[in-house]
């Protein structure tokens, strides 16, 4: 069964706004323990290339950052974003867990985590189907970590339900060396219950009302 890449496309103007968000959130973190504002030039010219979208040029800029300041959760988390946004989903997980280390109770963190897994699962590469099933799982309880530490946000939801629907998809494909119905089935269950979440906080979801039926479909014709 084919696994599409599902890469969230969001405007310029959002992504500043999301970005902005992330970095105070890691911010406070920072801020709890050092109670000063991170003055470092590399660690401001790198904010400003994320802010202008310059994902690349931001990494550059924060990596030069680190050495002077190893322990700082929000250069690592930012390192993170930035390479998420360009597609660079090892090294985002990488930076991400760096960041969680220091930093355990920024939800943010787990949910970018997740997405990095779950977006590298269904990368079209050469991985056996252990290995995307592995990434399937630890995406889950990355979302899930981000739902215990917020369960007010509706795109952990949302990402965790997509993530079992993928799950549902590889275990449920009989010449995948991981087929397993039962599981599967759970995986599909578990989609539809976390999309009605989101449907019940944003009844006018017609995409995830489309997803669900499409999981209770594949679920339902399960061999």
């Amino acid at each position: 069964m084919k696994i599409t890449n599902r890469l969230e496309r969001i405007s310029q103007g959002a992504k500043h706004v999301l970005v902005a968000g992330f970095i105070c959130l890691s911010s406070v973190s920072i801020a709890q323990t050092k109670g000063t504002q991170n003055e470092n030039p590399y660690v401001k010219l790198g904010q400003k290339a994320l802010f202008d979208g310059d994902y690349k040029t931001a990494v550059t800029h924060l990596k030069k950052a680190l050495p002077s300041d190893p322990e700082n959760a929000m250069i690592m988390y930012t390192i993170g974003y930035s390479e998420f946004q360009l597609g660079n989903y090892k090294e985002a997980t990488n930076y991400f867990s760096k960041a969680i280390e220091r930093a355990p109770d920024n939800s943010s963190a787990f949910y970018y985590r997740g997405k990095s897994k779950s977006n590298e699962s269904v990368k079209p590469e050469n991985m056996s189907d252990v290995q995307r099933a592995k990434l399937m799982h630890e995406s889950i309880e990355d979302f899930s970590k981000a739902i215990e530490l917020d369960n007010n946000d509706m795109k952990s939801f949302q990402n965790r339900g997509m993530a079992y629907r993928d799950l549902g998809n590889l275990l449920g494909t009989k010449t995948s060396k991981n087929h397993n119905k039962k599981a599967a089935t759970e995986a599909y269950n578990n989609c539809i219950k976390d999309l009605k979440v989101v449907i019940a906080k944003s009844p006018n979801r017609k995409d995830l009302s489309t997803e669900i039926k499409k999981a209770t479909v594949y679920r339902d014709n399960l061999k």
